[in-house]
């Protein structure tokens, strides 16, 4: 795909999904989940960002898809929620580049996987990024918490820390914790999930 933009997004990215922990679908292709198919949400935070000369550093973005199967196996559905303190411009800035019109990895790739997608919707985004216990809500619509893994000698916390030396899908360098809550109601996407696995990272995601 030809680069007719130029974007880049720095990024806080808390992840959550309904794999077991250890997440399947990163680590091995195919999810660990109970009924074989990869339910996820994530919240983003963007900490510096750019379509061409647009800036868009400080907004905030929820995505969230359920596939039957694997994830690269498609047929998914998806919705994306934008922060309501988007501009227009900033709202189609954001929505071309996760929709992969605009090129770039990981969006790109992820843009082929669905069926079913809806969005942007203009939501108010509640997102707290930390190592092991972020949040991310929507009222009415998304809640996700998160808690770190626990050793049950000791009753610490567990800081698992997870890298990709050659560079991961996602992210290269994250903290491993746990989905102590994840649901959403949302049209045709609807699940309820805890005890699985959940991550922090910082995402950088260029299209050149």
């Amino acid at each position: 795909m030809s680069n007719k933009y130029a974007w880049a997004l720095s990024m806080n990215q808390i992840e959550n999904c309904s794999c077991s922990h250890g997440c399947g679908c990163q680590f091995g292709g195919f999810p660990s989940s109970e009924n074989g198919g990869c339910d996820a949400i994530l919240g983003f935070e963007i900490l510096q960002g750019h379509l061409d000369d647009l800036d868009l550093s400080g907004l905030k973005m929820v995505f969230a898809a359920a596939w039957p199967k694997a994830m690269h196996e498609g047929n998914g559905k998806g919705a994306l929620f934008i922060d309501k303190k988007a501009s227009p411009e900033q709202v189609d800035a954001l929505a071309t580049i996760m929709s992969g019109k605009a090129g770039g990895m990981p969006v790109e790739a992820l843009a082929t996987l669905f069926s079913e997608f809806d969005g942007p919707i203009m939501a108010d985004i509640k997102l707290d990024k930390q190592d092991y216990t972020s949040t991310v809500s929507i009222d009415g619509v998304i809640e996700v918490e998160q808690a770190p893994h626990i050793n049950p000698v000791t009753g610490e916390i567990n800081e698992v820390h997870i890298t990709f030396p050659k560079g991961g899908f996602m992210w290269n360098d994250g903290f491993a914790a746990k989905t102590k809550l994840m649901h959403i109601n949302h049209g045709n996407i609807a699940f309820n999930y805890s005890d699985t696995f959940a991550a922090n990272a910082i995402v950088n995601w260029p299209n050149a």
